[in-house]
């Protein structure tokens, strides 16, 4: 008597198996059968707006979302307590933003990937998620299928950065060379306008968010530069990643 051809069939727990109609008893093999095992996956956005439509785009694919955070501070907790194969950060979320997310989950666990998020491509957001670690950056209003992707990249270790994207910067400027640290004493004022330089703030954001005029911003920025050795504010921003300080 005949085989019938092997049919899949979902059964709910991110595994696809073989359903064979058989003339006589007789299993098939676990690879054979097993068509895809789910990935597990932590989403971290402050919008749960966000975080709704993520669920949604990924709802019947490979990937299980095994946890989800609001802040940056809960971004770390989640992925490190649930043990997923990647985490999705967005670049910028309350207590502790995204790229000091990025460090200390990378710090807890440096095999996990972790891909960055952004509704916005700017080169400093690109620099500053190569220089921590990012096994990649996403745009928000991309579509399912190049997250997916770029989610599958991170999996396999492959190297999605694009040169063009990371502009002004040496390939040696994006990791820290312990051999050359040298200690750089920036004012406590100094410190403040480099996190809000690294979050990617402007000039005039700077100083309405440390209530200081524009020209003392520019000053001060001018000061941090000169100090760390850098010529613009993208590399800037990479020396207070390294230095755990954005």
């Amino acid at each position: 008597m005949g085989h019938a051809s092997p049919k899949s069939r979902d059964v709910g727990i991110g595994l696809e198996l073989c359903d064979i109609t058989i003339g006589r008893p007789g299993l098939c093999s676990f690879s054979r059968c097993v068509r895809k095992m789910s990935i597990k996956l932590v989403i971290a956005d402050d919008h749960e707006v966000v975080r709704a439509g993520l669920r949604s785009l990924l709802r019947n694919t490979e990937f299980e979302i095994v946890g989800e955070a609001g802040c940056g501070d809960e971004a770390v907790q989640v992925a490190l307590r649930t043990s997923p194969d990647v985490v999705l950060l967005d670049v910028r979320m309350p207590e502790h933003n995204g790229f000091r997310a990025l460090r200390r989950i990378r710090s807890g666990n440096p095999r996990l990937p972790v891909v960055m998020m952004s509704a916005h491509e700017n080169p400093r957001f690109l620099a500053l998620a190569y220089a921590g670690g990012a096994a990649g950056f996403v745009l928000k209003g991309g579509s399912r299928d190049s997250l997916i992707a770029a989610l599958h990249d991170a999996l396999e270790g492959r190297v999605t950065w694009k040169r063009r994207s990371l502009p002004n910067l040496g390939e040696n400027e994006f990791r820290e060379d312990e051999s050359t640290e040298v200690e750089i004493a920036l004012t406590p004022r100094e410190n403040q306008v480099l996190v809000q330089l690294s979050e990617g703030q402007t000039n005039k954001q700077i100083a309405q968010k440390l209530d200081i005029s524009y020209e003392t911003v520019k000053e001060h920025v001018q000061h941090i530069l000169q100090k760390i050795g850098v010529t613009d504010r993208t590399q800037a921003a990479v020396w207070a990643v390294r230095k755990g300080l954005a």
